[in-house]
């Protein structure tokens, strides 16, 4: 089963250089608006995180540039899960909306923290994988 969802964003004046190239580090939050749409098309978005009694901290952020989004410029963003037993890991692919061209690719890896022992958890816990239509094994 693949969970994925991509969103359009049209590059905004605010996230250029004077070159009206995107600066780096807005990819960033780029990723994280496609996370949360991501997260919330499975029921799962940081309040019910929260609600559940884990926390899901970002511990690794990996981002490849390969052509630069541009001013005024309408991206997709796609970001799809890829692992979730022992920790969730998202990969991100932006993409110009027009002619489908790779601007800049990525993951995200997060894993889960219980909130009332601060410890973190070693495999997923199990509303993760119910949230994600899985069996826990």
């Amino acid at each position: 089963m693949t969970h994925q969802t991509s969103i359009d964003l049209q590059i905004p004046f605010h996230d250029v250089d004077m070159m009206e190239v995107v600066w780096h580090g807005h990819y960033a939050k780029y990723f994280e608006i496609a996370r949360c749409a991501l997260l919330e098309k499975i029921g799962y978005n940081y309040p019910q995180m929260r609600d559940s009694g884990y926390a899901w901290p970002v511990i690794d952020l990996n981002i490849r540039y390969v052509q630069p989004a541009v001013f005024g410029q309408t991206i997709t963003i796609t970001a799809q899960i890829v692992e979730w037993e022992n920790r969730l890991k998202i990969n991100y692919l932006i993409t110009d909306k027009n002619s489908g061209l790779r601007l800049t690719k990525g993951h995200s890896v997060q894993v889960a923290v219980d909130m009332a022992t601060k410890e973190m958890c070693f495999v997923s816990p199990p509303v993760l994988f119910e949230k994600l239509g899985m069996e826990v094994s």
